[in-house]
């Protein structure tokens, strides 16, 4: 009863604390966090996405940043085509720009979804080092694609003239932005937490364990661990738009399997299997990097024995040594 009080006040406190900073950094005189903690809000949204079918399906991929670029993309070439007309001709995105959030976001979350519909289909047919190494292929075919398509700037990336718009807010002051970044992930933990103690994600946590058995028991265990896939990739692909928003500025580098161990790393660090755990994560990866950074920029050879340290010694992340839970979260 304790460690589930101890859980929920931690939760709460950093609940609190994450809707606090941007007054808590203007008091501070610090307003650079604001942007940071933006940052650390996207990367622990698609964090969380690669949790659900990690942590709880089992499901080791190296190519989550394939979905995470691709809804980067969507939001520039959208918002490339809403100011250049002529870039209509521009193949194989023949459609009308939109610098709209109302469209751009959903039109990357579908695209991702899309994206992940296929990737899935061919990649669950394996398990273990195979779907590694498929994820891992898709995602380094999507990167060189990007690379060679001249048209969106090629490997020099594609810059976005301005941040998307929505209705009543001004999504170029950061603090609003901000704002926009935090509902999002809470709406997709919320949903995420549901999902996890839903018969669906029993199901999946059964795959993980012992997938034979779940289809004796009568489980079209394909179907369910797809749509757990397609969920998590249409998440990353909203991070992907958020970060595009944030940068005003993509490039086939996010789609790189660099990217997808970053945002392994995030998950493992933070504590896999929790789903709040991959926030936690994000947060001590980039802020060790901005810290680190200041010093070296072998900030890495810094960084790798503290990783170390956390797999060895904290079988569940930060976030099991902060709420002092043995178990998996859910």
């Amino acid at each position: 009863m304790f460690q589930f009080d101890r859980q929920k006040i931690c939760l709460s406190i950093g609940a609190l604390l994450l809707v606090l900073l941007p007054l808590l950094a203007s008091l501070a005189g610090e307003p650079y966090l604001v942007s940071l903690f933006s940052r650390i809000l996207i990367y622990a949204l698609a964090a969380a996405s690669l949790d659900l079918i990690l942590g709880y399906g089992g499901l080791v991929s190296l190519g989550h940043a394939a979905f995470f670029g691709i809804g980067a993309y969507v939001v520039g070439i959208l918002s490339f085509h809403d100011f250049e007309e002529s870039a209509l001709i521009a193949w194989p995105f023949l459609i009308p720009g939109s610098d709209s959030a109302l469209v751009a976001w959903p039109a990357a979350i579908f695209i991702a979804a899309l994206l992940a519909v296929f990737v899935g289909a061919l990649s669950l047919r394996t398990s273990g080092m195979h779907f590694i190494m498929i994820t891992l292929a898709f995602a380094q075919m999507l990167y060189f694609f990007f690379v060679a398509l001249e048209g969106y700037g090629g490997d020099d990336g594609l810059s976005l003239f301005s941040r998307n718009t929505l209705p009543a807010l001004d999504l170029g002051d950061d603090t609003q932005f901000y704002y926009v970044c935090l509902t999002l992930l809470f709406a997709f933990l919320y949903l995420s937490a549901r999902l996890v103690k839903s018969p669906f994600g029993m199901v999946i946590r059964g795959c993980r364990e012992n997938e034979k058995r779940m289809q004796s028991l009568g489980f079209p265990t394909f179907r369910y661990k797809l749509l757990c896939f397609v969920i998590a990739g249409a998440a990353a692909g909203l991070a992907g738009a958020l970060n595009a928003n944030q940068v005003e500025y993509v490039s086939p580098g996010l789609m790189h399997w660099t990217r997808s161990g970053i945002i392994l790393i995030m998950v493992i660090l933070g504590g896999s299997g929790t789903l709040y755990g991959p926030v936690l994560g994000a947060a001590a990866f980039l802020l060790l990097e901005e810290v680190l950074s200041i010093y070296t920029e072998h900030w890495m050879l810094y960084f790798g024995p503290a990783l170390i340290l956390v797999v060895l010694f904290a079988r569940h992340g930060l976030y099991g040594v902060l709420v002092g839970k043995e178990k998996r979260h859910g």
